[in-house]
Parts: C-alpha cells; sequence; structure tokens
C-alpha cells in the first residue's frame, strides 16, 4: 500500500515564476482567465484585451486561458473547439496583440511539446490528474503546469502529481482546486484543502467558475450556480489561494462550452477588485 502523503498547513507555498510574475507565498494575487473554447478569432482577441487591461488597472498579474480543444463533454454533439493547429494559431495571436503570457489545456502526451512551443502555461485538467504519462510529458516540456485537482481525489494526494512532473523535468507546479464530487451531479469546496495543498510547497490556484458546476444536470450540458461564483473567488483568497481563475464570456449564455457557469465579462473588473484587496488581508495577517 502507498504511503499516504501528509501536508502541514503552515508551509509557504514556493513561488513558480510566469513570465515576469511570481504566484505563491508573499506574492500578489495573480489572475487566469478566460473563455471556456477558444471562439470566433475577434470576439477573443477583444476579450483577451479587455481582460488584460482589466489586470493592468488593478495591478495584478495576469494570464489569458483558454482550450483550444474540449475532450470532457457532456454530449458527443457539444462543441470541442478549433483543434490544435488553428487554435495553437489564435492563441499565438493573442499573445502578440496583448503581451500576454498563455495557458491552455492537454489531453494526450503528444500534444505537449507543440502546445508548449506557443503557451506559458500548460494545464492537466482534472479528470486526468493521475495520468502518468500525460504528467511525464507537460513536465518536459520546461513549461511550467497547472493541475487541477481531480473532483475525487484528496488534496494531500496531489504531493504524488507534484513528484511526477518535478521528475520529469517542470520547473513549477501550480495546484488548482475546483471542488469535489458531492453524491451526484453536484460539487462543494472543502477550502481546508487550500491550506492542505499550500502545505505541500505548492501554490494554489482557486477556480471559482468550475467549482459552481453541477456536471451533467441539464441533460445534455453541465449546469451550474454562477451567482456563487464572487464568494467562492473571496473565501478562495482568504484561505489564502495564490490566484484566481475564471472563465469569463461576453455573453455566458451563449458560450460554446460551460455557458452555465462562467463569468460575464462586465462583472470580471469588479470582482477581481475584491479578490485582490482580500489577498492583501490575508498577506497582512501572514506576515
Amino acid at each position: 500500500m502507498e504511503a499516504r502523503p501528509t501536508a502541514g498547513a503552515a508551509r509557504a507555498a514556493a513561488p513558480v515564476t510566469v513570465r515576469d510574475r511570481r504566484i505563491g507565498a508573499g506574492q500578489p494575487l495573480y489572475v487566469i482567465a478566460g473563455p471556456c473554447v477558444l471562439e470566433a478569432p475577434d470576439d477573443m482577441l477583444r476579450t483577451a484585451g479587455e481582460l488584460a487591461a482589466a489586470c493592468r488597472r488593478l495591478g495584478v498579474g495576469y494570464c489569458f486561458k483558454a482550450s483550444y480543444l474540449k475532450d470532457n463533454r457532456t454530449s458527443g454533439a457539444s462543441p470541442r473547439g478549433p483543434g490544435p493547429q488553428e487554435g495553437l494559431k489564435l492563441l499565438q495571436r493573442i499573445a502578440d496583440e496583448h503581451g500576454v503570457p498563455l495557458l491552455t489545456d492537454i489531453h494526450q502526451p503528444a500534444e505537449a511539446a507543440a502546445a508548449a512551443a506557443v503557451v506559458d502555461v500548460l494545464q492537466i485538467p482534472a479528470f486526468l490528474c493521475r495520468q502518468t504519462s500525460l504528467l511525464e510529458a507537460a513536465g518536459a516540456t520546461g513549461r511550467v503546469v497547472n493541475v487541477k485537482k481531480g473532483q475525487f481525489l484528496a488534496p494531500a494526494d496531489l504531493a504524488h502529481v507534484a513528484a511526477k512532473l518535478r521528475t520529469a523535468g517542470c520547473p513549477g507546479v501550480l495546484a488548482t482546486e475546483r471542488g469535489t464530487f458531492f453524491g451526484y451531479r453536484d460539487l462543494v469546496v472543502d477550502f481546508r484543502g487550500v491550506a492542505v495543498m499550500r502545505g505541500l510547497g505548492l501554490p494554489v490556484v482557486m477556480d471559482a467558475t468550475h467549482a459552481v458546476q453541477a456536471p451533467g444536470s441539464t441533460g445534455q450540458a453541465t449546469g451550474g450556480a454562477p451567482e456563487m461564483i464572487p464568494l467562492l473567488a473571496r473565501c478562495g483568497a482568504a484561505a489564502g489561494a495564490d490566484a484566481l481563475f475564471l472563465e469569463v464570456h461576453p455573453d455566458p449564455p451563449r458560450a460554446f462550452s460551460d455557458a452555465a457557469s462562467q463569468l460575464p465579462l462586465a462583472a470580471f473588473a469588479p470582482l477581481i477588485d475584491q479578490v485582490r484587496r482580500v489577498r492583501e488581508l490575508f498577506l497582512e495577517a501572514q506576515a
């Protein structure tokens, strides 16, 4: 039987650097935000520009996120995105025009090198967080890797995930809290997990949008409770999360993916301002 890892909640999260920004112990709030999946290029460019401008005004670091291909879909008929070839070209345009770092997720080891040639952070989806070959391929690229904690996984067990990445050569690991299965078609967030993952020496990202999902609850798609996004975002920062992950869309009901759990673009800046101040209070309390 494998030994169960333990974590001391008081241990500081070692900072991870994405371009010129550090994420982790003692650092200001960092924001990862963008639509769930890439859509029309003009819409994506405009959204990225508005998100980046808001973060600059508020003095927080920012990384644009979007998937070029969604594999975890309730229905096989659901839109999945433009695919890696067109998607990575669009992500590169966004980086070139707005000067922002990029994050996208990968689902197979063969995707890692091509995605890493464009983006700054590779993301491992929650359902794939234990897949050794995928983790090894991502870690070997030399990029920072953000791992979504599986909805089925104890926070302390991310120690094994981080070890696989580091052994493969990964220079920085981020751990994302996105809720835990609570019976069927519901998720809850246990904020003790933020402290546990920080105790592993990992900067923690609070995903306040996937955490409000109700998987498969509408029959053909995942439902959600987007009115809870601000609450979970603030609570995550109060618990010590170093970064905030948000799926943001100009018109969520029309989004190709995760329409029931994305934050409206108009609500982004006010929420970031709130969470930024909660993060500052947390850092003052830790000083």
